[in-house]
């Protein structure tokens, strides 16, 4: 049996806090561990479930790695000429596979162009393994749907950890949050760190914002 790595993301679409990629290594044959203890894809989950089963996965996996990539990092592949989000993504999960060396990879795909984003992929990764790229991964492959848990769980609580620092609730972080929407009119400019800047989202409040300076003179 071949060892597996699944690896899936949370946060790619919010303006505010990290984006979050993780891989889980398993044994082939445990796979159906996963199962029994409840796994599918975070989105199907209650924020309850995926507290639950956090340290469930962990236990039940070989290894994992989560990486936390962070607003300004995710701004300077944006808007680098080499790189975009898909690439940044494909990069962090080459990291991954490179640390955890399993023999076949399957991934949820970003891209709508699954052999480009596993090319570009494979280009990365200094070992010779089987990639799976596959859009609905999460939904259809129980070692995707443990990473996609692991990474969601811990994007959530860096989103919490960000709330305690600055004592204000900025909700989701996702540009369709109202509660987002009304922290980012009032405090785009107060807490840099946090925001992704080249999200147009962003782009809009922040524009405003400096006409409206600009028309105070």
């Amino acid at each position: 049996m071949a060892m597996i790595v699944g690896i899936d993301e949370a946060g790619r679409g919010p303006v505010i806090g990290p984006l979050v990629i993780c891989g889980v290594l398993i044994d082939e044959k445990d796979e159906i561990k996963l199962k029994n203890i409840g796994v599918k894809d975070s989105k199907l989950l209650s924020p309850k479930q995926r507290e639950e089963l956090f340290e469930k996965v962990k236990s039940a996996v070989k290894k994992y790695e989560i990486l936390i990539i962070q607003p300004e990092n995710i701004d300077a592949a944006v808007e680098s000429q080499e790189l975009n989000l898909n690439w940044l993504e494909a990069e962090v999960s080459a990291q991954i596979i490179n640390k955890l060396k399993p023999e076949k990879a399957i991934l949820d795909c970003p891209s709508t162009n699954t052999k480009a984003y596993s090319d570009y992929l494979r280009k990365k990764i200094n070992i010779d393994i089987e990639i799976v790229a596959e859009h609905k991964a999460d939904v259809n492959y129980p070692v995707v749907s443990a990473a996609s848990i692991l990474a969601k769980v811990t994007r959530d609580s860096e989103i919490e950890k960000i709330k305690k620092k600055i004592g204000v609730n900025l909700g989701s972080g996702y540009p369709s949050d109202e509660i987002t929407q009304n922290f980012l009119k009032k405090n785009w400019d107060k807490y840099p760190e946090i925001f992704r800047k080249s999200w147009s989202t962003y782009k809009k409040v922040a524009e405003a914002k400096d006409q409206r300076a600009l028309g105070d003179f």
